[in-house]
């Protein structure tokens, strides 16, 4: 074993070997793998092998989609069989809501050209004749589904590795990780200390304790997972004999189970309720290939529900049970990427879905890794969307959580209990118990979404269409609009960046202007490839002991997205500094025609038009607490945003509702916020605006000074702004019908153009068959081409997505924002678009002009 090496993978499964076989693709070949044991020895080894395409992010659905391309690359480099089986797979409705939530997922598929269909329960039978079609109502094939061999997969990762230069260190456990005054890390093993310059976390298993080494408390569990084999079948045989193929993988929702043809018998299993973790606080070292002690009683329920939906399994013999542990993550996706608050230290641990996740992830992580950016939008797994809330028993309960609900429908209202409540605001209680708030979890912090009338319980009835919220929030809305409203806004990330260079440094990151003391700016800000990755609201504070003092607002789920970005660029002579608030700075907000008359009961300062004018900041006693003030809101109206520690919120509070009561006042929640945003035009952060766009993609114009300093990303955003976007940020008025827009549906239009906005992210066919089981068609792709430039429909096609929407009560307009192709983002003609709602497209226009006060006279007056 060499005592060098550019980057030390720690971790000798799927993913280890992954991440090890995309350094050294990159160029890195200076890279070594130390595995504690043999290869696979955590859960690659008795996993199920299944492989997919289709993801709840559509993001990480391009990485899935990748990597089952790259099988066929790893195979011809290595020589290693990965056993890959190419079936296609079937997921089946049992229920009207399940249909409508395989709607989404294929009208999702349609903008990243996956060719999934939906298919009725006859048409499901013919291709997996073991199921019972009374229990579906309809269901989803997906041609880029099947299975391969875990070990083999692995192995031909780890071979095509080191014929790359890259060296695989086996039987040697790291024991302790330490860095050294010049930022390289000390690897001591049994083997020998190596110095690397960068460390990766592939532990699986033991990612937890491996980041322990570090000080590093990773949000993953492993939770015990079973399935069984069972003997072979005649009908299994027959099938494979009568149509000369295997039979698909089947996805039956309302049994919690997944199961496919394994050999000539059946692979089935099960994501139960009544789910078990495993070494919920440490794992054991000396674990390896073992397996857990089957408990069929604990799946039996899973098991009953199965055996009715097919039949054709009930009575077959059982061959094996395999029970082994998996990681996960509290929402299922994996983690992934640099640490905060750590130098070169990388993770790419709970990848649950490692033989459909791995090689997306080994992408990701190198491109990372050499060239300081994944090259694609990976928030969905970025390691940085958990904060400190996330400790051992808020993701104990989490991943149970989820790992019960694997199966289930996850509605767009709906708010998961598990963990709950993380953090409070002093305001918990009074909204909760007083206001009969519905409470929603942002990025821990409990904050009200909407009220329910006294006497009604607080409580969502979870739907894709619209719920029992829609004539509350319509009011809160109204009551707006029409006089004043108050609303929490402590799930804001806040920060103060100081010092002597923090004007420097802030003009340098950021693509604005810093504004002049008692002023503030609104700012994008990009990576080096000129992409979105940050929308702030800035306040210059105004010097004091000759350091410049900025407040910066921006999205509480990027807390640490950002600090992570802010530390890398920090100057080494201690001219910034920057102090994270998180919940040590709480806020309010008032927003309405009737707010500076209220704001005025509650100051001696004047906060008149002249004297306190749209975008300014003041320092200011508000009902007698000392308070941070922006004359700003999200709702585009007249108001103010109001700023305290969380000693005074109680005070303040009180103090504007007994103010505002001759005035009218209401709390408002945040979908009543988000539903005035929309009225506005106003893009949210990580819908709207995230790292696939550019500034200009993403309408941010005139936030954008080219002119003012070298920036990061200037000159790819210069290069944008001269050669014009490909894409743009546009508004939609929707005919809909009693649903609105959730994001990520397809945007269609009639015109004649391909606008090439629709990449196919794979290049397998999508083969149908009758109910012979005898296939009777073969698409395009299988044809030979290697694209989809569009999704046709006659004088139709799918030319781009939306990113979010709702309803806007106040104008009356179901709306939706999305990119369209920037020659058609003018165009405000009736019958050009049409929008995909569950399945049913429906008329839509753009509204290039904020249908609420398109001038910006209110919030200015």
């Amino acid at each position: 074993m060499k005592s060098h090496a550019k980057a030390v993978v720690i971790g000798g499964g799927v993913v280890g070997c992954s991440v090890l076989y995309h350094l050294a693709r990159a160029g890195w070949t200076d890279v070594m793998l130390i595995e504690r044991s043999e290869l696979t020895s955590g859960s690659s080894w008795h996993a199920a092998g299944g492989f997919h395409t289709l993801n709840g992010d559509p993001n990480v659905a391009r990485l899935q989609a990748y990597t089952v391309q790259l099988y066929d690359e790893i195979e011809a480099l290595s020589g290693q069989s990965c056993s890959l089986h190419l079936t296609g797979g079937v997921m089946l409705a049992d229920s009207p809501e399940r249909m409508d939530f395989l709607r989404l997922a294929h009208a999702k598929g349609r903008y990243l050209g996956m060719d999934t269909e939906l298919i009725t329960p006859s048409e499901a039978r013919a291709m997996f004749p073991l199921m019972d079609e009374r229990h579906f109502v309809g269901a989803m094939w997906d041609p880029v589904e099947g299975h391969l061999d875990p070990s083999g997969t692995t192995h031909a990762y780890a071979k095509a590795a080191r014929k790359l230069g890259a060296e695989i260190v086996l039987r040697n456990r790291v024991t302790e990780l330490t860095q050294a005054a010049d930022g390289t890390w000390n690897v001591v093993t049994e083997q020998g200390t190596v110095r690397a310059e960068h460390v990766v976390n592939c532990g699986g298993l033991w990612a937890r304790e491996v980041g322990r080494m570090v000080g590093l408390e990773l949000p993953l569990l492993a939770m015990e997972h079973m399935y069984l084999l069972t003997e072979p079948m005649p009908e299994v045989e027959a099938f494979n004999a009568s149509t000369g193929r295997e039979m698909v993988g089947v996805l039956d929702f309302k049994g919690e189970i997944y199961t496919r043809q394994e050999r000539n018998g059946v692979l089935l299993g099960t994501y139960e309720k009544a789910c078990k973790p495993w070494s919920p606080v440490a794992t054991p070292w000396d674990f390896g290939h073992e397996l857990l002690a089957p408990d069929l009683d604990r799946i039996a329920p899973s098991l009953e529900v199965g055996f009715r939906h097919f039949p054709g399994i009930a009575n077959a013999g059982i061959k094996q049970v395999i029970n082994g542990p998996f990681t996960f993550a509290p929402d299922g996706n994996p983690l992934v990427g640099p640490v905060q608050g750590l130098t070169n230290f990388w993770v790419a641990c709970a990848v649950m879905a490692g033989f459909s996740q791995g090689g997306g992830v080994g992408l990701a992580l190198s491109n990372w890794m050499v060239d300081g950016d994944p090259g694609f939008d990976v928030w969905g797994m970025d390691v940085a969307r958990f904060g400190e809330w996330a400790t051992l028993r808020y993701t104990s309960a989490k991943v149970r959580e989820n790992y019960s609900r694997r199966f289930s429908i996850r509605f767009p209202n709906e708010e998961l209990p598990a963990a709950r409540p993380a953090q409070t605001t002093p305001l918990y209680d009074v909204m909760v118990r007083d206001n009969n708030a519905v409470m929603g979890d942002s990025w821990g912090l409990e904050t009200p979404l909407w009220f329910a009338p006294k006497g009604t319980e607080p409580k969502d009835k979870v739907s894709f269409r619209r719920s029992n919220d829609f004539e509350h929030v319509g009011n809160e809305v109204r009551a707006v609009r029409s006089g004043v409203g108050v609303t929490e806004i402590a799930n804001f990330a806040k920060y103060e960046v100081s010092g002597t260079g923090s004007a420097d440094f802030l003009n340098r990151l950021m693509t604005n202007r810093m504004p002049r003391p008692g002023r503030i700016a609104l700012t994008p800000m990009l990576n080096e490839r000129g992409r979105l990755i940050g929308d702030f609201t800035i306040a210059n504070r105004g010097p004091r002991a000759g350091e410049d003092r900025f407040l910066v607002w921006g999205s509480s789920a990027a807390q640490k997205y950002h600090m992570r970005w802010f530390e890398k660029h920090l100057p080494d002579d201690g001219s910034v500094r920057i102090h994270r608030y998180d919940q040590t700075l709480v806020g309010l907000s008032i927003a309405g025609p009737k707010s500076r008359e209220l704001l005025q009961k509650l100051t001696d300062e004047d906060v008149s038009s002249a004297a306190f004018r749209f975008m300014d900041f003041r320092e200011m006693a508000v009902a007698g607490a000392p308070a941070l003030v922006n004359r700003i809101t999200y709702t585009g109206d007249l108001g103010y945003e109001i700023w305290m520690e969380p000693a005074y919120q109680r005070l303040v509070y009180a103090a504007i509702k007994e103010a505002g009561a001759g005035l009218g006042i209401v709390d408002f929640g945040m979908r009543a916020l988000l539903s005035m945003r929309l009225e506005k035009n106003f893009p949210t952060w990580f819908r709207e605006l995230r790292p696939i766009y550019g500034p200009f993609e993403g309408a941010m114009d005139r936030f954008v000074k080219l002119e003012k300093n070298d920036f990061v990303g200037r000159a790819a955003a210069a290069r944008e702004e001269a050669d014009g976007p490909k894409l743009r940020r546009v508004s939609f008025a929707i005919e809909a019908r009693d649903a609105d827009v959730m994001g990520d549906e397809p945007i269609w239009a009639k015109v004649a153009a391909d606008y090439g906005t629709v990449e196919k992210p794979h290049g397998f066919g999508a083969p149908r068959f009758d109910d012979k089981g005898r296939e009777t068609r073969v698409s395009a792709a299988d044809e030979g081409a290697s694209s989809v430039r569009g999704i046709v429909d006659g004088d139709w096609r799918v030319v781009g997505w939306v990113t979010s929407g709702g309803y806007a009560h106040h104008v009356g307009l179901s709306m939706a924002q999305g990119y369209v192709p920037a020659a058609l983002a003018q165009d405000e003609s009736a019958d050009l678009f049409e929008i995909e709602i569950l399945g049913e497209r429906r008329p839509a226009r753009i509204v290039a002009a904020p249908p609420f006060d398109p001038a910006g006279e209110k919030m200015r007056g």
